[in-house]
């Protein structure tokens, strides 16, 4: 006679592959870059002149409308003159002719404004513009 054996119920294991999954989806998490939301948000003051074109080797300073100072999008530690130079200088080499672009909010201090020219008037730059935007009319 023959007998018959019970056959066993076949299941397969799901955690191991539940935590891989969850493992990768955390790795694609925190390695995702995401939109800079950091970004300096200005206003322009407005002028009727035309846009300006930028060249490649500018230095741009940038202030917000709390007075807080950026060159080429990096923020100094304070607002004073002494670190704006220390800051400018290496940009800037030997050549008092690198064009600097100061783009102030509109709603800033003029006394930040102010200290960005003195920097750049104690360094000796001779290309120094302001940036504004065009009126629409």
């Amino acid at each position: 006679m023959f007998f018959r054996t019970k056959k066993q119920d076949v299941a397969i294991n799901l955690t191991p592959l539940i935590d891989v999954v969850f493992l990768l989806l955390i790795f694609f998490m925190v390695s995702t870059s995401f939109t800079r939301e950091t970004q300096i948000k200005l206003e322009l003051p407005k002028a009727n002149v035309e846009k300006l074109k930028t060249e490649p080797e500018v230095i741009e300073i940038s202030i917000d409308k709390e007075g807080r100072i950026f060159i080429n999008g990096k923020s100094l530690v304070n607002a004073q003159v002494d670190t704006l130079v220390k800051a400018i200088t290496p940009l800037i080499g030997d050549d008092t002719n690198t064009p600097v672009i100061i783009s102030a909010d509109a709603n800033t201090a003029y006394q930040s404004v102010v200290t960005a020219l003195d920097a750049a008037s104690q360094l000796g730059i001779t290309n120094l513009k302001m940036a504004t935007q065009k009126n629409k009319e």
